[in-house]
């Protein structure tokens, strides 16, 4: 089963006229865990405080609903809301928002585009996971419309986005702290789980703008994300890819932070890609240690993500400019029209599963 007991996202939900808390999805229904659970964290509208308590709280809560949900269904069954009478929201309120660029597939395929008479990867690449800080104030729900962003496209010319790209990536929600100055150490203790992302991507404003400092404008107008958070706990881990060359002792890895999880992208419900995220050169593990190696401190609530998730196979990409670069013809919908990017109207959806269980699915439509 798919949202059985042993996955268990949070979310934060409503039904008309109540104000939005949280809940665990179980099945096809919502289980409202301030009353069935009796502690008041959870009628917060936001999972932070709850992300604030810690690895042994997170733990604990997990268990209590597993063991209310099975041995104790009678007891709750009351608080177990149809998912049809309830609206989801964002389920955490983001402190900081950093992108990463940790597919060796992304890279590779972005390096041949943008420098096609020079190497792919750029020098410190093979050296350390690359990412950006971006904009969390524009990190936004699944579901919510997505208004095409206007800059500048190339010297002189102002106006809209007529490269409008996706990125599927995995997302990692932090929810304990650290101090200013101290790195983070055992990823566990600091990252509650995963959330879907799609990171939105203007290229042509992405390609006038990026040297010499990197993205900008063209992906900090919207990222959206899943309304649902999978735990750490509820995820199949598999050993890292290999690495080559071997990473500073910082990098190095303590545990198996692979994660296999199969990512299905769909453009007006069509399937045009499946990329795997078991390809992933760089762990999230390995991402968090870079990004607090200098000191800078970890908030409840900041969100760091993978990447584009991109495989060896054309099949296997994940955003609209791999999918039909290079000599690739443009995606051909089943309507008849077809795409290089987007048009207006358009609806993308990211949805993902890892082994038994789904990660849900992040949507959004092109206005």
């Amino acid at each position: 089963m798919t949202f059985g007991l042993d996955n268990l996202p949070y979310g934060v939900f409503s039904r008309p006229g109540e104000r939005p808390r949280v809940g665990v999805r179980f099945e096809d229904r919502v289980l409202d865990l301030a009353p069935a659970l009796h502690d008041e964290v959870f009628a917060a509208p936001s999972l932070n405080p709850f992300l604030a308590r810690g690895r042994t709280a997170w733990r604990g809560a997990r268990e209590l609903i597993q063991e209310k949900l099975s041995s104790s269904r009678s007891l709750v069954e009351p608080h177990l809301i149809p998912l049809e009478q309830v609206t989801l929201h964002m389920p955490f309120e983001v402190a900081d928002y950093v992108d990463f660029y940790c597919s060796l597939e992304h890279a590779s395929n972005l390096g041949r585009m943008f420098r096609p008479d020079s190497e792919p990867l750029l020098p410190n690449w093979r050296h350390l996971p690359v990412g950006y800080h971006g904009r969390a104030g524009t990190v936004v729900v699944s579901g919510t419309p997505i208004r095409r962003p206007h800059g500048q496209l190339r010297a002189g010319v102002f106006g809209p986005s007529a490269k409008l790209d996706i990125e599927a990536e995995l997302g990692f929600v932090v929810g304990v702290p650290t101090e200013l100055g101290s790195p983070a150490g055992d990823f566990e203790e600091h990252v509650f789980g995963v959330t879907l992302v799609n990171d939105w991507s203007a290229r042509d404003i992405q390609a006038w703008e990026y040297q010499p400092l990197g993205p900008f404008l063209g992906k900090s107008f919207a990222t959206s994300i899943s309304p649902w958070i999978t735990p750490l706990e509820a995820l199949p881990r598999i050993p890292g890819r290999a690495q080559d060359p071997a990473p500073l002792p910082y990098l190095e890895r303590k545990a198996d932070w692979g994660l296999d999880i199969s990512v299905v992208v769909q453009l007006n419900g069509q399937v045009i890609s499946r990329p795997p995220y078991s390809a992933m050169y760089w762990t999230p593990d390995q991402m968090l240690a870079h990004m607090t190696v200098n000191g800078a401190s970890l908030r409840t609530g900041d969100l760091f993500a993978s990447g584009t998730i991109s495989g060896p196979e054309p099949g296997e990409r994940g955003s609209l400019i791999e999918l039909t670069w290079n000599g690739a013809e443009p995606i051909k919908l089943t309507d008849g029209s077809v795409r290089t990017f987007l048009e207006d109207g358009d609806v993308v959806t990211i949805s993902a599963t890892a082994g038994g269980i789904s990660l849900g699915e992040v949507s959004g439509k092109i206005v």
